[in-house]
């Protein structure tokens, strides 16, 4: 206990002594974050604090080393399990180094990502199964390096607001440190106090208002280390939902990346697009300021980090799920994402249903458009569609053809579309304005009409007459 306290102590005055000396250098050669759109800062500050955290985890354990005491000797002589992460956790502070420096492009972090996962993996860190369903090889494998990414990129988003971040992860990393002990994990209780110490000294200066920012070499680095940690703890679990207690523990950042993930795939934007959707920025559109924001899920977390805990007590288990769940879905109302209430209300209501209907109908009409072989079998396809589709009117001209069909009941309102096709022929549809059926697919279908109509142009052409009244 006493070496814990040691680690913990001593990484925190090195990072109180360590970050004001990296944030006045980095100022000095102007390596700085400067105000934009999506930042909350009015003012420069550098964002190289990964550096202060990283040098005060080492020297940590530098002098428990040096302290020659018995602690220092039990961590010398276990440094198989405590230090075979180091390669994997130098390689993804160096990608967040060099992103903070030299801006790397999404897929060149990525790759020094996946490259430090591997380390990861090739250093003993198996996710072996999840809700007592075990992975076989080489899927556990995959899933391991799923697992990294999703817990080092989630706590890199949530890093928008002054402390948020590093108190996000101070949370998780006092919380493993806390099932450590309970677990017996020596090994595992002597990896996380450093960091939890270096964390808690770091938030002196990153707390709004922040004067230096963790950047990338910080967020991907407690990240990684993170879910490292999760899975080392998962690993000891007595219970047999394994990951779900280390999920818990980072549920603020996970869930923030699922749903920009969600939020993303819906609107159909890219994965990798930035925006301002995330929980943070939700929480400022309602008018909270950083530091409240910022404390605000301080609490969620502490939550997590609660119901983390009691997983451990196999009897709880549901109910603590139970709760999660709840709070986890209150959470997600109140911050008004209205993209999965609208996205709820057209499952329910059959929306979706229809907007398959339509698709399917709009891809008959093309297949059977291309396949037809005379003037008249077009005619007669463009006839049903414009009536399957909702239109009462539509009116064809084509290569010296025209076609005109109404229906017998005229609406007493409509609205009329002109489609060109080639050459100054063109299509004609009218539409009631009461009408439902297909209306997101109106659009498609006059690209379809249109395009298709143009294709098969060759049809109507006076040698094509003639050889079809010569037949």
């Amino acid at each position: 206990m006493y070496s814990l306290l040691f680690l913990a102590s001593v990484s925190a005055l090195a990072s109180l002594f360590l970050t004001p000396l990296v944030r006045n250098l980095f100022r000095r050669w102007n390596l700085v974050d400067h105000p934009g759109h999506r930042r909350v800062h009015a003012e420069p500050v550098p964002r190289v604090g990964g550096i202060s955290i990283a040098l005060a985890y080492l020297i940590a354990y530098a002098a428990l080393l040096a302290s020659g005491s018995t602690a220092g000797h039990g961590v010398w002589s276990a440094r198989a399990d405590i230090w075979r992460l180091l390669p994997a956790a130098a390689a993804i502070f160096t990608v967040g180094l060099l992103d903070d420096l030299l801006s790397l492009n999404p897929w060149q972090k990525l790759l020094g990502q996946i490259a430090a996962a591997t380390l990861a993996v090739s250093a003993g860190v198996h996710v072996h199964g999840f809700n007592g369903i075990d992975i076989p090889e080489p899927w556990n494998l995959l899933a391991t390096i799923g697992w990294l990414l999703l817990c080092t990129n989630a706590v890199n988003l949530i890093d928008g607001i002054d402390g948020l971040a590093a108190g996000v992860g101070l949370f998780a990393s006092a919380t493993t440190l806390v099932a450590a002990l309970l677990q017996g994990n020596i090994e595992l209780a002597l990896a996380v106090a450093p960091l939890a110490g270096a964390l808690l000294g770091f938030l002196r200066y990153n707390f709004n208002p922040a004067t230096i920012f963790l950047g990338d070499s910080g967020s991907l680095t407690i990240g990684f280390l993170l879910g490292c940690f999760g899975v080392l703890w998962s690993q000891k679990a007595t219970t047999i939902l394994g990951m779900t207690a280390p999920l818990m523990a980072l549920a603020i950042p996970l869930l923030d990346t699922g749903l920009a993930i969600a939020r993303r795939f819906v609107r159909r934007q890219p994965i990798f697009l930035a925006d301002r959707g995330h929980i943070h920025h939700r929480l400022l559109d309602r008018g909270l300021t950083p530091r409240r924001a910022a404390l605000i899920l301080y609490a969620c977390c502490a939550l997590g980090a609660v119901c983390s805990l009691a997983m451990m007590n196999q009897r709880l288990n549901g109910f603590v799920i139970v709760i999660f769940c709840a709070a986890t879905w209150i959470g997600i109302q109140h911050l008004g994402y209205i993209e999965f209430g609208l996205a709820g209300r057209m499952m329910i209501e059959g929306a979706f249903r229809r907007q398959l209907n339509a698709q399917l109908a709009l891809l008959s009409v093309r297949m059977n458009l291309e396949s037809a072989a005379a003037p008249q079998d077009c005619w007669t396809l463009v006839q049903t569609a414009a009536r399957d589709f909702g239109f009462h009117h539509v009116h064809l001209e084509i290569g010296g053809y025209t076609f005109d069909h109404r229906e017998p009941v005229e609406p007493l309102r409509s609205w009329t579309i002109r489609v060109p096709i080639t050459d100054g022929d063109f299509i004609e549809l009218a539409r009631p304005f009461d009408v439902i059926g297909h209306a997101t697919a109106i659009a498609p279908l006059a690209d379809m009409l249109s395009s298709t109509l143009a294709q098969k142009s060759h049809l109507f052409t006076p040698s094509a007459r003639s050889a079809s009244s010569a037949v």
